[in-house]
């Protein structure tokens, strides 16, 4: 399963409810097609939600859900080492070495922090230092590369700064990874025409069924033209995911109508529904049938963690004879 001769690449993904179509194109798409390009470890980031979620039973099922939603996409367990961030302890305990070269101003100026604080008068200690267990997610594996969008880049500036601080006070041990900006992927537009986001409630869910799928389009913002009125197709929310959807030719001529006029809001969203439709369905297939045997998901979760902890604890048996810990 390891290759030995290709870059590596590490992504974690909190198991938070139901992805959508703009997480799909934005991070999830991305994993399935780099896969081949890089050794990619992607594992579900359970500690880090733990710094929010309460439910035990919930927690469960959202892990479940989420590697249903992977697998379903096309993440191949034969290429990719998928696992449960809580089956290797390695990374809680990688995490304390570097509370203890870290200081309290240091964390205090990540943004995630800062936006947390704004929001609540108390924010629990796990979420003021989770930048420092992504740092032991990404150091661990001696990764490369690590997939973000440009507002998460200092996620992966602080892992460097992590791995200079230890390397420059017990010798050079944590490889300095590298952001992966994808420049490529588009922010997909919600259904009110800001970035599709489960805070703004204006998400397309990415395993919808038919009804709801066109029950969402049809209810996308558009302005009041008229169905012979010209159009700006680059204004319009609706012509934004025909782009994900639409087929190049057929995009090509609805484009052409909207500048000509001729084509309402009304049928440019019932062809982009069934555009959807089109598209979503064979995922969506797939995962009820990869849902209804949840015992071979764990299994792949097992083994991958498996393979995770037998380099996470390499790495962390050169890190304790670093510190002085490994009588």
């Amino acid at each position: 399963m390891t290759d030995n001769n290709k870059k590596i690449l590490l992504s974690g993904v909190k198991p938070t409810g139901r992805p959508h179509i703009g997480n799909y194109f934005g991070a999830m798409k991305q994993f399935v097609d780099l896969q081949n390009e890089y050794q990619a470890y992607v594992f579900i980031a359970d500690l880090h939600a733990l710094t929010t979620a309460r439910d035990a039973r919930q927690l469960k099922q959202d892990t479940l859900d989420l590697v249903f939603d992977y697998l379903a996409i096309g993440l191949d367990p034969e290429k990719v080492i998928f696992f449960k961030q809580s089956d290797v302890l390695e990374h809680a305990n990688l995490a304390w070495i570097f509370n203890c070269l870290t200081t309290m101003p240091y964390l205090a100026r990540a943004h995630a922090f800062k936006d947390a604080e704004a929001k609540s008068k108390e924010v629990n200690v796990g979420l003021f230092d989770y930048p420092l267990l992504m740092a032991a997610d990404i150091l661990l594996y001696d990764s490369d590369v690590v997939p973000v969008g440009q507002d998460q880049k200092q996620h992966v500036e602080i892992a460097r700064d992590t791995a200079e601080k230890f390397n420059f006070n017990y010798g050079e041990t944590f490889k300095l990874p590298e952001p992966l900006i994808l420049d490529h992927v588009k922010t997909v537009p919600g259904i009110d025409g800001q970035k599709m986001s489960k805070s703004y409630g204006n998400t397309i869910p990415l395993f919808a069924d038919e009804k709801e799928i066109k029950r969402l389009v049809m209810a996308i913002k558009t302005d009041s033209k008229g169905v012979e009125e010209a159009k700006n197709p680059e204004e319009c929310n609706v012509f934004a995911l025909h782009k994900f959807f639409t087929p190049a030719p057929q995009l090509a001529e609805i484009k052409k109508r909207y500048v000509d006029g001729g084509i309402g809001y009304k049928e440019s969203k019932e062809i982009l529904a069934d555009n959807m439709n089109a598209y979503l369905a064979p995922l969506r297939a797939k995962r009820e049938e990869i849902a209804k045997d949840p015992a071979r998901v764990i299994d792949i979760l097992k083994k991958g963690a498996e393979i995770a902890r037998s380099k996470a604890k390499l790495k962390m048996a050169e890190v304790k004879a670093k510190v002085g810990i490994d009588l």
